[in-house]
C-alpha cells in the first residue's frame, strides 16, 4: 500500500482543511473545503448523532454538490460552526445559485466534548467564530492530534484527536487517491486492553502511528471483558469522519463509499457504533469534472481503500494527541510502555 505525498485527505486533488481551536475551551472546529463545490453524501451508524443539513446529502435529494463540510466539538452548540463557514463562503461569492441569490451549502456533524475539563462557561456561543477561523486557515497541509475538532476529544482509555490518512490505488479505472479525515471521540477504545498497541495495527503504513504491531494484549480480549473504559454516562462520544476521492463518483456512489468506510471505524475502535456514539461518515468526490463513470468493481476498491484510510486516521488521531493542563484522560504518548 502507498500513501499520498502528505498522507492526508488533502492528497485528494482540490481539497483543503482548516482548523481552529480554543485551548481553554478544550474544543474546536475543522472544515473541509475546495475551490469549487464537490459531490457529497453521508451515512450514519451511531445511535446519538448531531448533524446539520445532512438530509440534503441523501442520493434522492435535488442538490448534487456542497461548498464545505464541518466537523466540530461542542455538541449541539458546535453546529453553529457551520454558520461561520457559511458567512465566509458567502463573503467569497460562493454558494448554490437560486436566481440572483447564493446560498452556501455547509453540512456538518458534531461530537460531545462538554465534560472534558475545558472551561465551557461562555457568554456567547464561540463556535460560529471558530468556524470562520477554521475556513480562513484552510490549506493542503495541517497538523493532527489535539487540534480543530479533535482538540478536546476523548476515547475510552486516552485522549482522542484529529486524524487523517491517504492511499493511492491502482485499478482498472485508476489510479485514484483516497483519503480520510476524522475527529475520534468514541466510547470505545482505539488501543488494546493490555498495552499501547492499536486495533488498527494491521493496516499501518510506514510506522505512521508508532509501528508497534498488534501486541499480546490483542489476543483473547473478549468483547465483554473489562476494558477499563470511561463509563459512557460520564461523558459524551462520537467518531465523525470524511472520506474522499478524486474518482468521479455520483452522489449515490459517494453514499456507498461512506457506508463501506464505516468498516474502518469498526476495525479501529472496540466497541464501535454504540447507542452512545453518533458515528457518521461523509463521502466526498472531487472528480465530477472527469468524464468517465466508475463500474462496481472500481467502487468496491475505493470503498475498501476508504475503510483502510479511516482505520489508520483514527489511530493517527490518538497517536498524535498532546497532553494539556486540566486533561481528564492521559494522552497516548504518556502511557507507560510507549
Amino acid at each position: 500500500m502507498q500513501t499520498g505525498p502528505l498522507n492526508l485527505i488533502t492528497d485528494v486533488a482540490g481539497l483543503k482543511v482548516g482548523n481552529a481551536q480554543d485551548d481553554t475551551l478544550k474544543s474546536g472546529s475543522t472544515v473541509l473545503c475546495a475551490d469549487a463545490s464537490f459531490t457529497a453524501s453521508v451515512h450514519v451508524m451511531g445511535g446519538a448523532p448531531g448533524t446539520r443539513e445532512t438530509d440534503l446529502l441523501a442520493p434522492d435529494k435535488t442538490v448534487a454538490a456542497v461548498d464545505a463540510l464541518v466537523l466540530s466539538g461542542g455538541s449541539a452548540f458546535g453546529l453553529d460552526a457551520c454558520s461561520g463557514v457559511m458567512d465566509a463562503l458567502y463573503a467569497d461569492g460562493r454558494g448554490y445559485a437560486v436566481g440572483d441569490a447564493r446560498v452556501p451549502l455547509v453540512p456538518g456533524a458534531i461530537l460531545f466534548d462538554l465534560l472534558n475539563g475545558g472551561d465551557k462557561n461562555w457568554a456567547d456561543n464561540p463556535y460560529r467564530s471558530l468556524g470562520t477561523e477554521a475556513y480562513a486557515n484552510a490549506s493542503t497541509s495541517f497538523a493532527l492530534g489535539s487540534i480543530g475538532a479533535g482538540t478536546g476529544a476523548l476515547t475510552g482509555r486516552e485522549k482522542g484527536g484529529l486524524g487523517s490518512a491517504s492511499m493511492v490505488i491502482e485499478g482498472a479505472s485508476g489510479p485514484f487517491t483516497v483519503g480520510a479525515l476524522v475527529a475520534a471521540n468514541p466510547v470505545g477504545s482505539v488501543t488494546v486492553p493490555e498495552g499501547p498497541h492499536f486495533w488498527a495495527a494491521p493496516f499501518e503504513i510506514d510506522s505512521e502511528f508508532g509501528g508497534l504491531g498488534m501486541g499480546a494484549g490483542a489476543q483473547g480480549h473478549g468483547l465483554f471483558q473489562s476494558h477499563k473504559l470511561t463509563p459512557p454516562d460520564a461523558r459524551g462520544n462520537t467518531t465523525i469522519a470524511i472520506v474522499a476521492t478524486d474518482a468521479p463518483l455520483s452522489k449515490a456512489q459517494c453514499h456507498r463509499m461512506a457506508v463501506a468506510a464505516h468498516d474502518g471505524i469498526a476495525r479501529a475502535i472496540v466497541p464501535a457504533h454504540s447507542p452512545f456514539d453518533g458515528d457518521l461518515v461523509f463521502g466526498v468526490s472531487t472528480g465530477h469534472e472527469k468524464s468517465a463513470s466508475l463500474d462496481d468493481m472500481a467502487l468496491f476498491e475505493i470503498g475498501l481503500a476508504a475503510a483502510l484510510c479511516l482505520s489508520r486516521a483514527i489511530a493517527r488521531a490518538v497517536y498524535e494527541a498532546k497532553p494539556a493542563a486540566g486533561d481528564v484522560l492521559p494522552a497516548w504518548q504518556n502511557r507507560t510502555g510507549v
